[in-house]
């Protein structure tokens, strides 16, 4: 259930000076709670699994004394993970905080301002949109959705209540992928021609939980609330722990690789999503019951809807078979090639003087440099065991709450990666090329509505 009524909560008035010069729009529901220059804000964890124990707390912890920050509660449904997050959590941070059976209990308490949610992919958008109408700023994790209504609800959510959402697409608050993205918008780099990316590894167990499978009994959580608005089935413990391999709890590599990647398309080349996507792949190697892809190739083709002469071309190719390649980002202009991996821009590929001559052009070849230097913080986060990119994230959310400006990793920025992201689960579900409609917001496939 949702919980609507935002104004019954505590008001705490807006520190004058906090939020002097900030240019800031607030509705009537935005008052339910607002946070003041020196408040304390009491946090909320929602869903105390692998993403959250393993670099949300950590990056919170961080960032949690300086911003003035603390964990007050630990919502999960699981009775197992619930009481062993309490417990993770009190380890951390040395603070003591109370385990709650649901987000209704969560929501029903004074002392939550903010919430961090890392649940099942499928839960993130409607976690969400619970979180913002019961008055809660909120750092969600990616992806925001897998479906358009999904999206669209969370999105709207997020633009009727003003709360402050962070999505978990961490690289837009990373410095070496700000400096790609100020380097390209400058035009320096000139117009994109392609991108490759690639996410390989070599991990047959990659999302599998053998070990905690067994553990789950359907006494021991609220099944039914854990569907949310998917379709009911019988109690099926491998699709509650292990739901990256099943849709539509998960569609998989799209879902967990392919939004951090693709969002940073959006980000440099200022598209908002693909114009289509064709996709193809299969479960080639880890037949153990999975029903999500091990290895997929997509093409995504960016550009301006009323001119197709262009645009560029995302190649993008994930497998869990082989870890050769590893991680790549590649983005390819005219004069060369900005690499992500390796954090440097470089004259690779580009147009030399002898092709030049041919076509009656001049040389044209980028200036080497590197876009690593002077990380700043990350490197404080790397020493204290949390993940940089995170922590960066996480800060900057922070920042966010308390000034009411808006984060990094935007809904906006979130509403178009789950359109890609939709639209490439369309293009695996038919082997169909895909499209988008703006102005109904749908995902079409044959010029047709696809409903998935």
């Amino acid at each position: 259930m949702i919980v609507e009524d935002s104004n019954r909560r505590d008001f705490l008035k807006i520190s004058g000076a906090a939020l002097a010069g900030a240019a800031v729009s607030w509705s009537a529901k935005s008052y339910a709670r607002v946070i003041g220059a020196n408040d304390r804000v009491g946090v909320g964890v929602i869903g105390c699994g692998d993403r959250m124990k393993g670099a949300l707390i950590p990056a919170f912890h961080l960032n949690s004394k300086d911003m003035n920050f603390e964990f007050v509660a630990v919502s999960d449904i699981w009775n197992k993970q619930r009481e062993e997050g309490a417990a993770y959590i009190q380890k951390v941070s040395g603070a003591s905080v109370a385990p709650v059976r649901n987000n209704d209990e969560l929501y029903a308490r004074k002392d939550v301002d903010a919430v961090l949610i890392a649940t099942a992919d499928f839960q993130h958008a409607m976690h969400g949109v619970e979180a913002v109408k019961a008055g809660r700023d909120a750092y969600v994790e990616k992806p925001t959705a897998h479906t358009m209504a999904d999206a669209c609800s969370f999105r709207d959510a997020v633009k009727e209540t003003g709360k402050i959402v962070q999505v978990g697409t961490q690289r837009r608050s990373t410095p070496s992928y700000q400096k790609a993205a100020e380097y390209i918008k400058s035009g320096k780099f000139g117009d994109i021609v392609m991108v490759e990316m690639t996410w390989n590894v070599n991990q047959p167990g990659r999302w599998r939980r053998p070990n905690l499978v067994p553990l789950l009994k359907e006494e021991d959580t609220d099944w039914k609330r854990y569907l949310m608005n998917r379709p009911y089935e019988p109690f099926n413990a491998r699709k509650y722990l292990e739901f990256r391999l099943f849709w539509p709890y998960s569609s998989g590599i799209p879902d967990q690789w392919l939004v951090h990647q693709i969002d940073t398309v959006h980000w440099f080349s200022g598209y908002p999503h693909p114009r289509s996507v064709v996709a193809n792949g299969g479960i080639y190697a880890w037949r153990d019951g999975r029903k999500n892809w091990d290895t997929m190739t997509a093409v995504f083709d960016y550009g301006p809807l009323d001119d197709p002469s262009k645009g560029f071309q995302v190649l993008y190719t994930s497998r869990q078979t082989n870890a050769a390649g590893g991680v790549k980002e590649l983005y390819y202009s005219v004069g060369g090639m900005l690499d992500m991996d390796t954090q440097r821009v470089t004259p690779e590929g580009g147009l030399k003087a002898k092709a030049a001559a041919e076509m009656g052009m001049k040389e044209d070849l980028l200036e080497s440099f590197s876009l690593g230097e002077n990380a700043g913080p990350a490197s404080t986060a790397a020493d204290t065991g949390a993940d940089p990119m995170t922590s960066a994230n996480m800060r900057n959310w922070m920042e966010c709450v308390r000034s009411r400006k808006t984060p990094n990793a935007s809904i906006d920025a979130g509403y178009s990666h789950s359109v890609a992201l939709c639209m490439n689960v369309a293009a695996i579900q038919t082997g169909e090329k895909v499209t988008f409609d703006d102005k109904n917001e749908q995902v079409l496939v044959g010029g047709k509505p696809y409903a998935g």
